[in-house]
């Protein structure tokens, strides 16, 4: 112990000797203490505290330490309680794992990763195919909605213009049948009306569509009189 810490000691046990009684406990902190004697750090006031105690004039007790001499250090005086021999720090090889070498552990993490990687890839190319598949569906189907559509339109128009032209010539037969019972002599106002039957019969036999239904309609509803028919073939008679 040179001359600096026999003094810093010295001081320090003083201090406590100020404070407590030979045999009582201290209740001020170690810290406090050297604090108060303007040590210049924790480290010096450690040091002290360890010389006192190497040389039996503090020992430790309750979580503090018990004054057991006030009697001052003498320099050359040697420690009472030996110090405990310093353990040399050996560093042990680290022993690798079974079927590892050094550093395996960050190869199997690297190749864990990549293998994720190539998974990921592989599953995000497939959904991206499955994606591209599904948009070619859909473009079809809407084209196969534009084309039922159109085709529908079509539909339509063609049949609201058969219906125009059955009306046409629905109205156009019933004039000429009138005209024809008539005898063609009297004015068109006074024309006799013509009966939904017989129109119905005329109608069945020139719309293609309804053929065999017009025909055998005809033939059922015709049948108590025959007239329907004469009148029909008169007209090329009259203009004859």
């Amino acid at each position: 112990m040179n001359d600096e810490s026999l003094q810093r000691a010295n001081a320090f046990l003083a201090a406590v000797s100020d404070r407590v009684a030979v045999g009582e406990v201290l209740q001020e902190t170690p810290a406090e203490i050297g604090r108060g004697l303007g040590l210049p750090d924790p480290l010096s006031t450690a040091r002290a505290v360890r010389a006192l105690i190497a040389r039996r004039r503090l020992e430790a007790a309750n979580g503090s330490y018990r004054l057991l001499d006030a009697k001052p250090l003498e320099a050359g005086e040697r420690e009472s309680i030996g110090r405990r021999p310093r353990r040399s720090k050996t560093i042990r090889p680290t022993t690798p794992g079974p079927g590892r070498s050094g550093g395996a552990a960050y190869s199997d993490l690297g190749r864990a990763v990549v293998d994720k990687l190539v998974d990921l890839g592989r599953e995000a190319a497939e959904l991206r195919a499955e994606s591209r598949t599904l948009r070619e569906e859909a473009r079809d189907a809407r084209a196969a909605r534009d084309e039922a559509e159109r085709r529908a339109r079509s539909l339509g128009e063609r049949n609201r213009e058969l219906e125009s032209r059955a009306e046409m010539a629905e109205s156009n037969l019933r004039a000429l049948l009138a005209t024809a019972r008539t005898g063609g002599s009297a004015p068109k106002p006074h024309d006799a009306p013509v009966g939904d039957a017989e129109m119905a019969a005329i109608l069945g036999v020139l719309r293609g569509d309804e053929g065999d239904e017009g025909e055998g309609t005809g033939e059922t509803e015709t049948e108590p009189s025959d007239a329907p028919p004469a009148a029909v073939d008169q007209p090329p008679t009259a203009a004859g």
